[in-house]
């Protein structure tokens, strides 16, 4: 039987995203394209293709049918928050199910959240800005504390709480510079929003949605960082979490995909339990980042890359869950000083529990490092992964990790 031929969009970050190639690759016929030829996705690509600039639709059409023509393309992917829109333009050129105006409503998080507002979905209340005064205007209408972030942004990057008004004038410029990370994204007249601040622990919920039905996959517990601004330190994903069972949080999920109109992919929604109830904080139309479903592969859980890649092939995705599921932790690490020139970045292996199964550097020889907020997840330096019995043994086997990590610094 011939495998499906599967066009991915742009690899994404070796730490972060191998293990989607690794395990979509036997089962598929991946070409890449990227804006380089590549080097460590050799072993898991049937093809690729080097393009000048993602960001140009045109180009990216273009390269893909000249692809179909020489070898049909049964689906199209991209895991990487930035270019998910041209992606879905590139399957409807193809002919394939796409809808790029549903993934817009998810990248914009305005658009988010006047779709959900439509449905009755319980969500912060948000409104734009484009500059300190109407921030400051918006945060008085809405009420301290108040969540100031960008309007398309992702990773947390610029997203910070503002307590009171002097605050709002502080980090307004934090959450407008953050744009630079990103300068091929689109922007507005109002690039801000300003959002009732939601308290109550976080989650993330990957779902697999085939033909508008909902399935929920993967629940991880955030651990956040550095606030106030909004640092993602680590995630514990346990097949034995209650909130599995919450009815309240399941319809919240499933309300969400249908005011936004998703009805095929894969999604990656965060939410906040608060004493109100669970409420919406944004919507990725794309696998999970943070190793998230790699947790979940590893604890014994479904395999959200084939999942996803089933369904951009127009497949219902197969049942892959293993009999035993266990907990899986990760926890990431960042320099203790600003501008730290790393030099080297290794682990004790005598200070690893044997719950530890996976860890590295996420920095290079030479890289300036800093903790957050000069740097956010682009500063991270290492990461180590724990699965055992329970998620109390996963965290204490983290923290050992942490303990063991050595960083030598120029």
């Amino acid at each position: 039987m011939i495998k499906p031929h599967l066009l991915v969009l742009t690899p994404g970050l070796r730490a972060y995203r191998e293990y989607l190639l690794r395990s979509i690759a036997p089962a598929y016929r991946v070409h890449l394209v990227l804006t380089e030829p590549p080097t460590w996705e050799l072993p898991y690509l049937d093809g690729w293709t080097v393009v000048p600039d993602l960001a140009d639709t045109g180009d990216l059409v273009r390269a893909a049918t000249g692809l179909a023509d020489r070898a049909p393309v049964d689906g199209v992917i991209c895991w990487d928050e930035t270019w998910i829109v041209q992606a879905a333009r590139v399957a409807v050129a193809l002919g394939l199910p796409a809808d790029p105006t549903v993934i817009e409503r998810c990248r914009d998080k305005h658009l988010t959240r006047a779709a959900l507002d439509t449905y009755q979905v319980p969500q912060p209340a948000s409104r734009l800005a484009s500059d300190g005064a109407t921030a400051l205007a918006a945060a008085r209408a809405i009420g301290f504390p108040v969540v100031l972030k960008p309007r398309a942004m992702a990773g947390s990057f610029g997203v910070v709480r503002a307590t009171d008004e002097a605050e709002v004038r502080r980090f307004v410029n934090f959450t407008e510079e953050s744009w630079r990370m990103a300068p091929e994204l689109p922007r507005h007249d109002r690039n801000i929003l300003v959002e009732e601040y939601a308290e109550g622990p976080e989650i993330s919920v990957d779902s697999v949605v085939f033909q508008g039905e909902v399935t929920p996959v993967c629940l991880a517990r955030k651990e956040l960082g550095y606030p106030p601004y909004f640092e993602e330190m680590g995630h514990v994903v346990d097949p034995a979490d209650p909130l599995w069972h919450d009815p309240t949080l399941r319809k919240a999920v499933g309300d969400t995909h249908a005011a936004l109109g998703f009805t095929d992919g894969v999604t990656h929604t965060e939410i906040r339990l608060t004493r109100q109830g669970p409420k919406i904080i944004e919507v990725n139309a794309r696998i999970g980042g943070g190793l998230i479903p790699y947790l979940n592969l590893l604890g014994g859980g479904a395999d959200l890359g084939l999942a996803a890649a089933a369904v951009a092939c127009g497949r219902r995705p197969p049942a892959q869950a293993a009999s035993r599921r266990r907990p899986a932790a990760i926890r990431f690490y960042h320099p203790a000083r600003d501008d730290t020139v790393v030099e080297e970045i290794t682990f004790d292996p005598a200070g690893l529990p044997p719950q530890i199964v996976a860890y590295g550097p996420l920095a290079g020889p030479g890289e300036v490092k800093s903790p957050p907020p000069r740097m956010l997840m682009d500063g991270r330096i290492a990461y180590a992964i724990a699965v055992g019995d329970r998620v109390d043994e996963c965290r204490a086997a983290l923290a050992a990790a942490g303990r063991a990590l050595r960083v030598r610094a120029g």
